[in-house]
C-alpha cells in the first residue's frame, strides 16, 4: 500500500491513464499534442513512449474531428480518452457531444454503449483570457445522457478518471488548470475507481454549508480556516460529479447546518450554483435559517489583466463575505 503518497494532480491523471492503459488495451488517447513527449500541461508526458502511436494518437487542429472519432471507436469497441485541451473549445465540437454521444445509446434503445471520456482543462487564474479561461460543465450539464466529473484534488482527480474511463456512458471530465501542478492529498499507487454520484465532505462544520466544485474546494477550504477564527464552522462539500449529483449529501448537510453557500467559478446565471439553490428551494427550503447565497463569476468574459480576472472571479474575500452576511 501506498496510501502516504503525494502526487500533484496532473500526476494523479497521469498515473490513471497509464494504469488504465496497461490494464485495457482497448484504452487509447486521442488530442491534439498528446503525441507530443511532453503532452499539454504535462498530463500525457511520456505515454506516446510507453504505449506507442497507435494508442497515443495525436490529431489534427479539430475538436469536431477529434471528437467524433472517438465517439466512433467507443462505439466499436474501444475506450477512447479524447482530450479537447481547453474547456472553452468544446463548442466546437458541440455538436458530437450533444446530439450524438449524449444520445446514441438513448436512440439505439441501449444496443450501443458510448465510453467515451472527453477531457478538458478549464477555469481562471493564469491570465490566460477570455477564449481559455471559462469553466462551462453547468452548459453540459443541462445534456440528458452526458456525465459531469470536476475533481478538486489529487486522489479524486485519479480515481474519478478510473470510473470514468471504465463507465460505458459519455463522461466529461473538467480538470482546472491551475491544480495541475499542486500535490493536493495522499494517492495510493493501486488502481482505485471513486463512484460517481457520491458527494465528499472535505471538511465537517456545523454554522454554514458551503458547496464548492474544483479550485472553489481549495478557495472555501482556505476561507473555512480564516473563519474558524471568529467562531465560524463551515461544512464543505464538493459534489465531485455535477451528474449524477449527490443532492441528498447536500439536502443533509444544509439540514445540520440550517445556512448554504454555493462557490461557483461558472458564471451565475443558469449554473451549477442556480441548480443547487433551487434544489434547496424546492426541497429543503424549511431548513434555511438565511437565504442561500451564491458566489459565482459574473457574466462577463474573463479578463486578460491579472487585477481584473481577480476582481472578476470568487476568491476567498469574497467567500468570507458571504458567509458573514448569512451568519
Amino acid at each position: 500500500m501506498s496510501a502516504g503518497r503525494e502526487l500533484t494532480y496532473a500526476e494523479s491523471i497521469r498515473e490513471a491513464l497509464f494504469q488504465e492503459m496497461k490494464r485495457d488495451n482497448s484504452v487509447l488517447i486521442m488530442g491534439e499534442d498528446v503525441g507530443f513527449e511532453d503532452g499539454a500541461f504535462r498530463v500525457t508526458a511520456g505515454l506516446l513512449k510507453e504505449f506507442g502511436p497507435e494508442r497515443v494518437i495525436d490529431t489534427p487542429v479539430s475538436e469536431a474531428g477529434v471528437v467524433g472519432a472517438g465517439i466512433a471507436a467507443a462505439i466499436f469497441g474501444m475506450r477512447p480518452v479524447v482530450e479537447v485541451m481547453f474547456a472553452d473549445f468544446a463548442f466546437l465540437a458541440a455538436d458530437q457531444i450533444c446530439n450524438q454521444a449524449a444520445k446514441l445509446r438513448y436512440m439505439s434503445g441501449g444496443q450501443l454503449k458510448i465510453p467515451v471520456v472527453v477531457r478538458f482543462a478549464m477555469g481562471g487564474g493564469l491570465s490566460a483570457a477570455a477564449q481559455h479561461s471559462q469553466c462551462l460543465y453547468s452548459i453540459f450539464a443541462h445534456i440528458p445522457g452526458l456525465k459531469i466529473v470536476v475533481p478538486s484534488n489529487s486522489y479524486d482527480a485519479k480515481g474519478l478518471l478510473i470510473s470514468s474511463i471504465r463507465d460505458d456512458n459519455p463522461v466529461l471530465f473538467f480538470e482546472h488548470k491551475a491544480l495541475y501542478d499542486k500535490k493536493l492529498g495522499h494517492v495510493p499507487e493501486e488502481p482505485y475507481g471513486i463512484p460517481f454520484g457520491k458527494a465528499d465532505i472535505k471538511k465537517k462544520g456545523s454554522d454554514v454549508t458551503v458547496v464548492a466544485t474544483a479550485m472553489m474546494v481549495q478557495r472555501a477550504l482556505e476561507a473555512a480556516q480564516m473563519l474558524e477564527r471568529e467562531g465560524i464552522s463551515l461544512e464543505v462539500l464538493d459534489p465531485r460529479t455535477i451528474v449524477p449529483l449527490d443532492k441528498d449529501a447536500i439536502i443533509d448537510s444544509v439540514r445540520r447546518t440550517g445556512r448554504l453557500a454555493v462557490v461557483d467559478e461558472d458564471y451565475a446565471r443558469c449554473g451549477f450554483a442556480a441548480e443547487i439553490c433551487a434544489i434547496i428551494s424546492e426541497e429543503a427550503v424549511d431548513f434555511l435559517e438565511a437565504p442561500a447565497r451564491r458566489i459565482t463569476t459574473p457574466d462577463v468574459p474573463i479578463p486578460f489583466s491579472p487585477v481584473l480576472e481577480n476582481a472578476v472571479l470568487p476568491n476567498v474575500d469574497k467567500i468570507i463575505r458571504a458567509v458573514r452576511e448569512i451568519v
